[in-house]
């Protein structure tokens, strides 16, 4: 199966053309540009370099949550339209469980943990098992509190993947917990993570594919709060 995948959830872009679960490429820029500007030419001078049309492609993938809000509207906007346009189907993925694929060589308890401000991360738990990441918990938004007296109880090393990890590794370590943060080349989110989970999800249509937030907006936030103060 040739999985063409999309990761813009966060700062970081990255694109990649999987031959099932070989990579055969893989485009990424944290440039600090706007991923609707990147992200689609991205897609085209991968597929362009890699002498593929999107006819070839099997099904795309992309990280439709957690994260960034206007990340995750733009990742999944641009799956439905490619996947509309070439009458592909089409998945989205968690975005912690497809940074979880990073942690398969460090093996153990793996822990994404995405910045969400407000003292919280993004999180959800994996166990290594036989080369793949097993969820043991739902994705959501923790306070490192929280995050550090889970950890705590369970009392092993944890291995620290995504945007959180440098503030996370700083609150965990005070609270006694051992843990190591991933290398630069598998910290951040990758669209190879994408498409290693899409293979073992259920692919759907355009019409199927929705952006999952664990809260509500900063704007909608604020827009509720102006309406309690009513």
């Amino acid at each position: 199966m040739l999985v063409l995948a999309l990761e813009s959830s966060a700062k970081a872009a990255s694109v990649a053309l999987m031959q099932d679960d070989a990579l055969i490429c893989q485009y990424s820029q944290c440039s600090g540009l706007t991923h609707s500007r990147t992200l689609l030419p991205m897609v085209e001078d991968m597929l362009k370099n890699s002498d593929t049309i999107l006819a070839d492609v099997d099904l795309i993938a992309v990280a439709h949550g957690p994260g960034s809000f206007t990340g995750i509207r733009i990742g999944v906007s641009t799956v439905k339209g490619l996947a509309w346009a070439s009458d592909k189907k089409c998945v989205g993925v968690s975005t912690l469980a497809a940074m979880a694929w990073h942690g398969v060589s460090a093996g153990g308890l793996v822990c994404p943990v995405m910045d969400a401000r407000r003292s919280q991360v993004y999180n959800a738990l994996f166990e290594i098992k036989d080369g793949c990441p097993e969820r043991l918990c739902a994705d959501r938004a923790i306070a490192l509190s929280e995050l550090a007296a889970e950890l705590k109880a369970k009392n092993r090393e944890v291995f620290l993947v995504g945007d959180g990890a440098a503030i996370s590794y700083e609150y965990l370590k005070n609270e006694g917990i051992a843990c190591r943060v991933a290398p630069q080349n598998l910290l951040y989110q990758s669209a190879w993570g994408v498409g290693m989970e899409a293979l073992r999800s259920k692919p759907g249509t355009a019409d199927d594919l929705l952006p999952v937030y664990l809260r509500f907006s900063q704007a909608e936030r604020e827009r509720q709060e102006r309406l309690r103060k009513e």
